[in-house]
């Protein structure tokens, strides 16, 4: 088994307020969780209006599907949300 951390950097230039920022976090931490079965949090940055960061963790069988998982993962949140994406960090374990 293997356990997949997945810590994802957005950068939403529109955003100008905490409570914009936070609709689009819930929305997109709804969204991850029912579409995918993983654990979804907003880890830092939370008084950042323009950058979101969240973490994303799930068990999987082998390594294989933790790169397919990640793949379709990051495919989601680029289609889901006009955020850029500008840094994603990857731990295995």
């Amino acid at each position: 088994m293997n356990i997949l951390l997945l810590t994802i950097s957005l950068y939403a230039p529109w955003v100008h307020s905490l409570k914009e920022k936070r609709s689009i976090v819930k929305s997109l931490v709804v969204k991850l969780r029912n579409n995918y079965n993983v654990s979804v949090v907003e880890s830092e940055d939370q008084n950042l209006h323009q950058k979101i960061t969240i973490s994303i963790a799930a068990i999987t069988f082998n390594s294989f599907k933790s790169d397919n998982l990640e793949s379709k993962i990051i495919d989601f949140i680029e289609a889901n949300t006009e955020a850029s994406i500008i840094n994603i960090e990857k731990e295995i374990r």
